[in-house]
């Protein structure tokens, strides 16, 4: 009987809600990244994310996967934005509408905004990022995220 109210007990911590720690953990890194972008460090932004990260967005080739997709994606989205001259970016992450930690898993979805300078007009963009995350050795890190205009 001792036995199993251990193992019961074990499987009701397993399965309690993440601490405010692991979100605001997540939270912290998902601010990183953004705060690396808008420094233009994209570099730094690629350090949040694990090798073999996966990203969906939404300017050609629109995925980059396996080992040094953050790096791929970064390069790719240079050449972008130079081609429409686009100057001044920022993105801005609002409050999650999710947030789920689960173990070493975290999920966060977010409305965002996107500003930036096309040929010296300003632009403004809503949008929504899904980013998922791995807690391993070095912390939290991003496996992937996807980006759409709203």
């Amino acid at each position: 009987m001792h036995r199993l109210f251990i193992a019961l007990a074990i499987a009701v911590l397993a399965a309690a809600p993440a601490s405010a720690t692991d979100k605001t953990e997540v939270m912290g890194v998902v601010h990183l990244w953004v705060d690396s972008f808008n420094k233009g460090d994209l570099k730094a932004m690629a350090a949040t994310c694990t090798d073999d990260a996966a990203i969906i967005d939404d300017f050609p080739p629109h995925e980059w996967h396996g080992p040094g997709a953050c790096a791929r994606w970064s390069s790719d989205f240079e050449a972008f934005v130079k081609s429409g001259d686009d100057t001044e970016r920022v993105v801005t992450v609002g409050k999650p509408w999710h947030l789920d930690v689960t173990a070493d898993r975290a999920y966060v979805v977010a409305p965002t905004t996107y500003s930036y300078k096309a040929k010296g007009k300003p632009v403004l963009e809503k949008g929504i990022v899904t980013v998922a995350l791995q807690k391993g050795a070095v912390g939290w890190r991003i496996t992937g995220w996807a980006w759409a205009d709203h």
